[in-house]
């Protein structure tokens, strides 16, 4: 049980940092939020996801 919310935790780790590094270049580069939008909004309804399965499942570890 332990070692599956650690994976769920390296998990939302790796994606946050995606996250916070992609969107920016994202948005700063020109015409590709065009492109891109539907990954970034993918990929913040993953996170969001990410964080409540990870939060239900510390409840039952703990």
């Amino acid at each position: 049980m332990v070692t599956i919310l650690q994976l769920l935790v390296s998990l939302l780790i790796v994606l946050s940092f995606a996250l916070v590094v992609g969107v920016p270049v994202i948005l700063v580069s020109p015409g590709e939020w065009e492109k891109s939008k539907n990954l970034v909004y993918t990929g913040a309804g993953v996170w969001f996801s990410l964080v409540i399965v990870t939060a239900a499942f510390n409840s039952f570890v703990i």
